[in-house]
């Protein structure tokens, strides 16, 4: 790992990716190391909308948010990176391999996804990642995907 560890709050996070409330699903991306591994953080919380009607008396985090949550994960990584904030970055999924769910996610977990890059580069557009979501050292979810990252043009 390198000794210039990066790290983006919600200000940085929602200057590289268009996400916004109800669906972007990361708090926090720590121990970014250039565009080969991160940490995001979601905090999971009762008010989420998703939990209304998923499920009624138990909530239960759905497994495509959390997939999801790993993927604005990688987006974040590469873009913070790539120096992406303020360039209208977007990010497309391509594929969803290898997809696990071994926990559930409810409110008041922690879900700490640590991302690797398996291939991609500067100024490439697809780009494979492999997930891992825990809860508590716990794991939840795993997945490997592949994603077309928008790149704007200089």
């Amino acid at each position: 790992m390198s000794d210039t560890l990066k790290s983006a709050d919600i200000g940085l996070i929602q200057r590289i990716i268009p996400h916004r409330y109800p669906f972007l699903l990361i708090d926090r991306v720590e121990q970014i190391d250039g565009h080969a591994t991160a940490l995001g953080i979601k905090n999971v919380t009762v008010n989420e909308p998703h939990f209304q009607g998923h499920f009624p008396g138990k909530p239960i985090m759905p497994g495509v948010t959390i997939v999801e949550a790993m993927a604005q994960t990688a987006a974040v990584m590469v873009g913070v990176a790539l120096e992406m904030q303020d360039r209208d970055m977007l990010v497309y999924f391509m594929a969803i391999e290898s997809c696990k769910f071994r926990r559930m996610v409810v409110p008041g977990d922690v879900l700490q996804m640590r991302l690797t890059t398996l291939r991609g580069k500067p100024g490439g557009k697809v780009w494979k990642f492999k997930g891992v979501a825990e809860v508590d050292g716990e794991l939840a979810c795993e997945a490997e995907f592949t994603a077309m990252m928008d790149l704007p043009k200089e």
